[in-house]
């Protein structure tokens, strides 16, 4: 609903009926996509036809609270062999699909010119319009619905052997009706990619246009379309053509131990074997993106880098939940970068045809779908993917599997009245709620950051101060006095690293270095101290401060043994300076110990960490990500470590190592390599808060 699209719609609604003034618009919303919910039963296939309204948030409609709802499965025609390639029975498939959805939509084709009183969740009643906004969907089914031919754009009339980031004239309805007056069908088909066999279900309501409806789709479209398909797969067959297959097959292999060697971070998906198996779903494309171009660094040229780097920017700033006029122009430069970088691929031999993709060709039309629909992971096809499961797989691993599809409609339709009951229970107070209400802005510090000016070019924006608390209850079995303790855990250091930190706390306007006083004028901690594994960060995206969506929690932990093997001990960014943005005010700590202590009435919540510092003033040019090494000091390359209030951590930070030239030894664990490598990535595309912070 921030979008052009809406305004436009209720303009022009009211200027050809000035009766509706004052009516809700109300954009429909609709989704499909087969899923296959039994492979070994014989690929038991469904096709659910799925509906949302655009008047929710997006983070409403990804938050599986029934905002997208099943409203039909459209019918699966199947035939013998000799049918397969039959013309007359593909145009009676196409068809019967338009048809089918027409048929479903017709309840809504009269509130689409007459407003129509319905009662809204906050108890009023309005006078609702309603109009066909948006259509969810992957390439494939942009064929289908678009009535196009396959390898055409379905959002404009660009040749398909000229799709290299060239844009031409929309496609409109108005366009192609024309078109199919006059044109035969031949011509149509060969000269405009168009399919007149095929009538789109939108020309049964006013108003409705397929081309313009077709929203931006993240998961297929970029993530497995021209991330995993195109560039990875490229990015292989670069190397054969530079090495030879014998030398690329030792190349891959030792980037997919890389991949393996990746220390561990929440919510990262692990690749123990590197990427070498056959099911690829959308996480497993998502997690790849996070780790790969560290992998790939010295066994491809710097092009090939900046190519990955470009695009998987432009794949986070267009995932991000609020976009303003500045990341629309860094989603431009992000994109004409990544136009420029990837010709390497043609000039190498990998392509010698160019890149006439349809999904490559999609992304030149996101920013104008952007200004039309809002933030597209709002539109995305992995919201229908994941409705697939509680809408399809589930109710029918319910059934008995005979004629299974009324049993499925069944359970939904029962799901459905008992969740708009558990609704009503919670408004009537006779059930709890299930959800606390979000957080409101000021249980989290927000303070603007100053511009820094010239000197870093550094944007005014939100500095998030993350709220980080220890685990609730303290481990057990470690010593109590902070000498013992130091001892067993075999950190000599602590008993002074923890009283130069209390002297700080105790005395913030001190301006000289602590590390110069006496032994004997700092405070002495002789209280019981209480050791904890793990702590929680809560923070927010500073795209999305005010949101829920933007909001994150997760564990940072600091264990002897993870799941029973290995120690873990994450990386955290530790924030020094206020007033600088991004890593420029922030250094990297790797976790050693979670304590906690009482002095004169105060607790004081603490970490031991090994410092990083920074390597250079400014990002990497290549990878677009920073360095850091580990601080060392002594003749004996001693690590520098200090303890800190958990109050300056803002959330976990996962460092990547820089491998080098040379490949990883055979048997290499992930677990040790924080500890053997000179310098590390900060990896920005960890998630999608990383890469709003870590600039």
């Amino acid at each position: 609903m921030s979008g052009n699209y809406a305004w436009r719609k209720s303009d022009t609604i009211f200027t050809n009926d000035p009766s509706t003034d004052g009516a809700m618009y109300v954009g429909v919303i609709l989704g499909s996509d087969k899923t296959t919910v039994s492979v070994a039963t014989g690929h038991v296939e469904y096709h659910p036809l799925y509906l949302s309204i655009g008047n929710p948030h997006n983070s409403v409609r990804r938050a599986h609270r029934n905002a997208v709802t099943p409203i039909g499965f459209l019918a699966i025609p199947k035939a013998d062999r000799k049918y397969d390639n039959d013309v007359h029975f593909r145009t009676f498939k196409r068809q019967l699909y338009h048809s089918s959805i027409a048929a479903i939509l017709q309840p809504l084709r009269a509130p689409m010119t007459t407003p129509i009183v319905r009662q809204c969740p906050d108890g009023h009643f309005r006078r609702v319009i309603y109009d066909l906004a948006a259509f969810i969907a992957d390439y494939p089914e942009q064929v289908m619905l678009a009535g196009i031919v396959q390898n055409w754009c379905a959002k404009c009339t660009a040749l398909p052997e000229d799709l290299d980031g060239s844009t031409a004239e929309r496609r409109t309805r108005e366009y192609t009706e024309v078109l199919v007056e006059t044109l035969t069908s031949d011509v149509l088909w060969d000269q405009y990619g168009i399919d007149d066999d095929v009538v789109p279900f939108t020309n049964d309501f006013p108003r409705a246009d397929i081309h313009e409806m077709i929203s931006p789709d993240l998961l297929h479209q970029v993530i497995k379309g021209c991330f995993k398909d195109h560039l990875v797969t490229w990015t292989c067959k670069y190397l054969e053509e530079i090495h030879g297959e014998a030398r690329a097959n030792e190349i891959i292999d030792d980037i997919d131990h890389r991949i393996a060697a990746t220390p561990a971070f929440p919510g990262l998906r692990r690749f123990p074997h590197g990427r070498r198996f056959k099911q690829w779903t959308g996480d497993d494309s998502k997690a790849l993106m996070k780790v790969y171009i560290p992998a790939i660094v010295e066994y491809v040229p710097v092009q090939l880098i900046e190519c990955f780097s470009s695009f998987l920017d432009f794949c986070y700033l267009v995932r991000r939940s609020e976009l303003g006029e500045d990341t629309i122009d860094k989603i431009v430069a992000a994109l004409q970068h990544f136009h420029e970088t990837r010709e390497i691929f043609r000039e190498s031999g990998v392509r010698p045809k160019g890149f006439a993709l349809p999904r490559q060709h999609s992304l030149v039309h996101y920013v104008r779908l952007i200004q039309e629909y809002g933030a597209p992971n709002g539109l995305c096809s992995s919201i229908t993917e994941s409705r697939h499961i509680t809408a399809v797989k589930k109710p029918w691993r319910r059934s008995n599997r005979y004629e299974a599809l009324g049993q499925m409609l069944l359970t939904n339709q029962r799901l459905d009245k008992l969740a708009a009951a558990r609704v009503e229970f919670v408004a009537r107070g006779l059930l709890p709620p299930s959800h606390l209400p979000p957080p409101t802005r000021n249980s989290f510090n927000f303070v603007d950051g100053a511009d820094e000016g010239a000197e870093n070019d550094a944007p005014d924006m939100y500095l998030v101060e993350g709220s980080v608390i220890l685990a609730r209850t303290p481990q057990r079995g470690y010593p109590r006095s902070l000498e013992t303790l130091a001892a067993h855990i075999r950190q000599p250091k602590l008993p002074l690293l923890a009283r130069h930190f209390l002297f700080n706390q105790l005395h913030p306007n001190y301006e000289h270095d602590v590390h110069l006083i006496p032994a004997d004028e700092l405070p002495i901690i002789d209280t019981p101290i209480a050791v904890f594994h793990s702590a929680i960060a809560t923070f927010s995206a500073p795209s999305d401060i005010s949101g829920t969506h933007g909001m994150r929690r997760e564990s940072i932990r600091c264990t002897p043994s993870w799941r029973r093997k290995d120690p873990r001990h994450d990386c955290v960014f530790i924030v020094e300076d206020q007033e600088k943005t991004g890593m420029r005010g922030m250094i990297i700590g790797r976790v050693k110990l979670f304590f906690s202590f009482h002095f004169e009435g105060v607790t004081y919540p603490c970490v031991l960490i090994d410092r990083f510092s920074r390597m250079g003033r400014g990002p990497d040019s290549v990878t677009g990500m920073w360095k850091v090494k580990p601080e060392i000091t002594g003749a004996h390359g001693a690590r520098v470590q200090s303890v800190e209030h958990v109050d300056t951590i803002l959330r976990s930070a996962h460092l990547i190592p820089v491998f080098g030239s040379g490949p990883l030894p055979d048997g290499f664990h992930f677990a040790h390599s924080l500890d053997v490598f000179n310098s590390y990535y900060v990896n920005k595309y960890a998630d999608h808060h990383a890469h709003e912070i870590v600039f």
